[in-house]
């Protein structure tokens, strides 16, 4: 086989390489979604209200516009459309969540309040000051730049906007029996919610948070869970 042969048998062979690893991507996706959908659906069912609730008691704000970062199957945009006030953007990366996300608006007879965004949260598809409130649970453990995203969150809040991102199940009742399932279901899930929860998730939520530079900030950390609550500041006039 002569040289320019074997180099055009490799590329085809890389090509199908590449749409085999593209095929089993799509695919684990798929699966992660499908399964994100099931439990916020079943065993998660019940903390979204409360979460939402709790994001509306603690920042204030229970109008304008509610941006849900890592939103997955938009469970927690959902429950915030229980405020009437609210015009809502679920933002997530993942094609296959959106998918799905767009069916549950969709039966939950929410199209015309909730909008499907694709986007990581480090580059979020909004102009700057359009939030009154920006929520995420969840997600905020995963993210691969928490300075940029940090910085993406300062950026669309408007002045006077506020977050409330982090994660948990609401108050002590749901997590202890939450806990207790998922620990039973699988062992090393514990190591997880730990990690999580701990003092060095809190103070990379701080020292993302402080490099803000017209926000202000404070962290929350108790039974509800552990949230970072950001607030843009108004400027002087």
């Amino acid at each position: 086989m002569h040289l320019q042969q074997r180099h055009y048998v490799n590329y085809i062979l890389y090509a199908r390489y590449l749409v085999v690893v593209e095929i089993i991507r799509e695919a684990d996706e798929k699966n992660a979604a499908g399964g994100m959908d099931r439990i916020a659906k079943t065993l998660f069912k019940p903390i979204y209200p409360v979460i939402a609730g709790n994001a509306v008691e603690e920042t204030g704000i229970s109008e304008g516009v509610c941006v849900d970062l890592g939103s997955g199957p938009a469970s927690l945009a959902i429950a915030m459309a229980a405020y009437p006030g609210f015009r809502i953007y679920a933002l997530d990366h993942s094609p296959a969540s959106n998918e799905i996300a767009e069916k549950n608006i969709e039966n939950a007879g929410l199209s015309e309040r909730i909008t499907v965004l694709k986007g990581p949260v480090e580059k979020i598809p909004l102009e700057s000051g359009i939030a009154d409130l920006v929520v995420s649970r969840g997600s905020a453990f995963f993210w691969e730049d928490y300075e940029r995203a940090f910085s993406e969150i300062g950026r669309i809040l408007k002045p006077g906007g506020r977050s409330y991102i982090g994660g948990g199940f609401g108050n002590a009742e749901l997590r202890d029996s939450i806990v207790e399932e998922m620990i039973r279901r699988d062992p090393d899930w514990e190591k997880k919610y730990r990690r999580n929860m701990s003092s060095d998730m809190k103070q990379t939520f701080l020292d993302n948070a402080s490099k803000l530079k017209d926000c202000s900030f404070r962290c929350i950390d108790d039974e509800t869970g552990l949230w970072i609550i950001i607030e843009k500041k108004v400027e002087a006039s």
